[in-house]
């Protein structure tokens, strides 16, 4: 299977999904491209140094279809079969979306349905709940709403910060959204309506 990940900054769980790949934890798979929208971003030099081809493609003044568009292009062009969105800033547009169909996934820093969008951790926090962590998901068209792969609850502390309270969530993004993917290469889930349930062999 081949992959494609797109991120906007430092790439941690970028890295966590490529190195996961080439130790053979998520078996029968390739890392064929990074992508980022912005030319600082640090995940960039991570992927370069395992060996990964990069890319920057930026907006440049174009709409977000134009933008998608050449993204597109570029995963087509190398065969990507799933993409991943790993600290990628940017909303998909439909046109991208509907190019991958149920092949496109991301990590949000909440347990969805709550708090979607930016600033999840602080969205927790402000509402007071007692528990928050990650969740995986398809992306359709609609934010952080596509079909849920998994899910990690983290307790919310009294004294927890949005900034406390991400990095203890981002210690369980990563094996979580690496499990996912392994799950995904090795067919092991389908989706059924809006549920994401094991396939029986």
């Amino acid at each position: 299977m081949k992959i494609g990940i797109l991120i906007s900054g430092r790439g941690s769980n970028m890295t966590a999904i490529v190195e996961a790949v080439q130790s053979g934890l998520i078996p029968e798979s390739e890392v064929a491209v990074v992508i980022s929208d912005k030319t600082s971003a640090e995940g960039l030099i991570k992927a370069k140094e395992r060996g990964i081809e990069t890319l920057i493609v930026c907006k440049n003044g174009r709409t977000r279809e134009e933008h998608d568009a050449e993204i597109i292009g570029e995963l087509k062009m190398r065969g990507v079969e799933l993409v991943c969105l790993a600290g990628y800033m940017r909303l998909l547009s439909k046109d991208f979306v509907r190019a991958f169909p149920n092949k496109i996934i991301n990590i949000h820093p909440s347990l969805l349905p709550a708090f979607k969008g930016l600033n999840a951790q602080r969205q927790a926090i402000e509402y007071g709940v007692k528990l928050s962590g990650c969740t995986v998901h398809f992306v359709d068209e609609a934010l952080d709403h596509g079909a849920i792969i998994a899910q990690k609850t983290v307790t919310v502390k009294d004294e927890d910060t949005p900034e406390s309270l991400a990095v203890r969530i981002l210690e369980h993004e990563h094996p979580l959204y690496v499990e996912a993917v392994r799950r995904i290469a090795a067919g092991e889930i389908e989706i059924v309506g809006r549920r994401v349930v094991s396939v029986k062999n």
